[in-house]
């Protein structure tokens, strides 16, 4: 298994993004950014702002189209299609707003997909994905499929798959998007409790009763980041 680097997870230089349409949109203008080992930052702004486009690229499900992004080491601007795709499944995990989980998997079957996606053995990936589960209060849910399932309880079953595999960094765009105030607090609760055992997190949010629960707070406007940090980022070595 590849060591982690030292230095930051991630780190973006002048980073672009350009949708070409019947007017081209420059989505984001030149974004500097840095987080840390273990730094749990939300990423706020109006909508349009470009928030869940620099969480995209960031991640790599986005091609940009300029500038440079590298997590824990790896230059994605350097990597084919292909191999950006096989580093995010090793290295990556997600939650999203809807879920995504495949309705006809339980509990149980769609945390251990990362897992069985590296090569890991089917009995312990199950026995790691049951684990997950009863670490996550949901030892009980396992055999459920996802419309069996709250939407609270569907979104903790995606943190779990989305923590399953200890990846670098987990990306989390809208994470309680969905849920009301009672259930949000749980989902906010629980990725505190994964950032403070060392697990990175970058999550992009609307609701403020989220993003202050983040370390450090990014805020976003037409394409930017409102107050830059480019000493910080020009300043670390490759």
């Amino acid at each position: 298994m590849r060591q982690p680097m030292e230095g930051p997870i991630v780190l973006a230089r002048r980073l672009r993004k350009v949708y070409h349409g019947a007017d081209e949109v420059e989505a984001l203008r030149g974004i500097d950014l840095l987080v840390e080992r273990g730094e749990m930052i939300a990423i706020v702004g109006t909508s349009g702002s470009g928030k869940t486009t620099l969480l995209n690229c960031l991640s790599g499900l986005d091609v940009f189209d300029g500038g440079q992004v590298v997590i824990d080491g790896q230059d994605l601007s350097k990597m084919s299609d292909r191999a950006r795709t096989a580093y995010r499944s090793r290295h990556m995990g997600f939650v999203f707003q809807a879920f995504n989980l495949l309705p006809v998997l339980s509990a149980a079957e769609n945390v251990e997909i990362p897992l069985l996606l590296q090569g890991a053995g089917t009995r312990d990936s199950r026995r790691r994905a049951l684990e997950m589960l009863d670490t996550l209060g949901l030892a009980h849910r396992a055999n459920h499929r996802p419309d069996q399932l709250s939407g609270g309880e569907q979104q903790r079953v995606a943190v779990a798959r989305a923590l399953i595999h200890k990846p670098a960094v987990v990306w989390a765009d809208e994470p309680t998007g969905n849920l009301d105030s009672e259930v949000t607090n749980v989902i906010v609760e629980l990725l505190a409790r994964m950032n403070q055992t060392g697990q990175t997190i970058v999550l992009v949010t609307h609701n403020p009763q989220v993003a202050e629960r983040a370390a450090r707070t990014v805020r976003m406007r037409d394409g930017r980041i409102e107050a830059p940090e480019p000493e910080r980022v020009q300043g670390v070595a490759l």
